[in-house]
């Protein structure tokens, strides 16, 4: 059908879906067991949204239906692909996926974080994902080694000063 007979008020905009946390190509979907869970967990709230769908604006509703569903085959996706790692399987003595590490770049306070899945990952929860370039520079060193990081917009040297598996 040629577009001059469509009427404006018919024509719905593709609705946005947000896409996930990003996984770079190739990288292997590394999840710890509670980020496993809170990838389930977002699974049943959306699916439990998208079966209690109150909304009567029919073109509203069709929106709202496309989100939900085009956020659940992302999630899926995510579920599907999750390598579940346990952070207590880990060589307890150097940095791991999973580990909480304290450290101290120079000049400045320790700072504490935990290494994660992408779609776990949250800073204001002391959570930075393991594909994170602080993560990388961190992975396989052991208490009291230093490494140089490119962060800031520069080459930073960090200390290892405590790890932890819980």
């Amino acid at each position: 059908m040629s577009r001059g007979f469509v009427k404006e008020d018919d024509q719905e905009e593709a609705p946005f879906i947000p896409p996930r946390a990003a996984l770079p190509a190739g990288e292997i979907n590394y999840v710890t067991p509670n980020g496993y869970q809170e990838l389930i967990d977002e699974r049943d709230d959306i699916e439990n949204k998208l079966s209690h769908l109150d909304i009567e604006d029919e073109k509203e509703k069709r929106h709202q239906r496309a989100i939900f569903t085009g956020s659940l085959n992302l999630l899926h996706e995510r579920i599907a692909s999750a390598r579940i790692l346990k952070p207590e399987e880990q060589v307890q003595d150097e940095v791991r996926f999973g580990a909480t590490v304290t450290f101290k770049l120079e000049g400045k306070e320790p700072q504490k974080f935990q290494l994660v899945g992408v779609d776990e990952a949250d800073i204001k929860k002391n959570k930075i994902a393991f594909v994170a370039p602080i993560s990388r520079g961190l992975t396989g060193k052991k208490i009291g080694e230093k490494t140089e990081v490119f962060i800031g917009g520069k080459n930073q040297m960090i200390e290892i000063l405590d790890i932890e598996y819980s």
